[in-house]
């Protein structure tokens, strides 16, 4: 007769999991890696002949050199038409009043080619005439001298360039750029005064 025990069941071997095996990384081609912007440049820059480095350079140079030029020129013409708030002087003679009005300016009599968008007048044929020292209208004492127009509380210089046949000896004749800055253009013929910022040859 057994004893009532209950024999003790023998534990079931674990078996060992071996890990899983290690995968070396693949090997990394160094051609096939981005190489960075600026190395591919220099190096294109690197293998381009001598001359071709320095054709492109003097380009490079001349294409600055165009913008430059071009930003001079558009601030110079944007400050050249801008109209000023100053006295009109009176120690070269002046203020005188006349009528201003506008023409289109091109060669004029002191041989000066000049546009619509430059600060330049035409003074009346009396004055232009009354200076003259010969037969030769490029050579008047009057061609290149400046003067002050000023009307209301806006005041331009301007360079004399030509000579108006239809004005009287106080009138003046300006170009678009000039007029629009001291006038509406819409109304043609306006009062202004001036005065000269240079001394003059006549005496008026």
């Amino acid at each position: 007769m057994s004893s009532g025990l209950i024999p003790k069941r023998k534990p079931l071997p674990i078996s060992k999991q071996e890990p899983p095996p290690i995968i070396p990384p693949e090997p990394v081609d160094p051609k096939q890696q981005p190489q960075p912007l600026t190395s591919t440049w220099s190096q294109k820059w690197s293998h381009l002949p001598q001359r071709k480095r320095r054709l492109l350079l003097a380009a490079l140079l001349l294409l600055l050199c165009l913008l430059a030029l071009i930003i001079g020129l558009a601030v110079g013409l944007t400050v050249g038409k801008k109209a000023s708030n100053l006295p009109l002087p009176t120690s070269h003679g002046g203020p005188y009043e006349g009528d201003l009005t506008y023409y289109d300016p091109a060669l004029g009599s002191c041989g000066i080619t000049s546009s619509g968008s430059e600060a330049i007048c035409a003074v009346s044929h009396v004055l232009f005439d009354a200076a003259s020292i010969g037969s030769n209208p490029n050579e008047n004492p009057l061609c290149g001298l400046k003067l002050r127009l000023r009307r209301g509380k806006k005041s331009v210089d301007v360079k004399i360039v030509d000579r108006c046949v239809g004005c009287k000896v106080n009138d003046i004749d300006v170009s678009r750029s000039v007029f629009s800055d001291l006038a509406d253009m819409a109304l043609g013929r306006v009062l202004v005064e001036w005065a000269w910022l240079e001394d003059s040859p006549v005496a008026m």
